[in-house]
């Protein structure tokens, strides 16, 4: 939605069905998000990859960052947001990959 059709939201009624409207495309774009988990888990056993790559958490959390700024999205919701869901998509490829916490 853009500024304008935001702002013609007449009553509370409407904004929340905007809302409920968004956190299902939201909700969508996250179940996409977990099947290329589950396709990098695939790669990964392939390869001999483990889940957490340090390097490429950071990268992502940069780039969470960058993409919010654009946006106009505060940059330090989106990092810890995005950190918390790559934490559990990691925890997703590392049971896919046989990997425990006891190493």
């Amino acid at each position: 939605m853009t500024k304008a059709e935001i702002a013609a939201i007449p009553d509370m009624t409407a904004l929340r069905t905007a809302i409920d409207a968004l956190d299902r495309e939201l909700a969508a774009l996250l179940a996409e998000r977990s099947l290329l988990i589950d396709r990098a888990a695939q790669i990964k056993a392939r390869d001999g990859l483990p889940a957490r790559i340090d390097w490429r958490v950071e990268e992502v959390a940069a780039k969470a960052r960058a993409n919010a700024e654009a946006a106009g999205l505060d940059p330090d919701l989106a990092e810890a947001l995005w950190r918390l869901m790559m934490d559990h998509f990691i925890a997703q490829e590392a049971r896919a990959l046989g990997e425990t916490d006891d190493g």
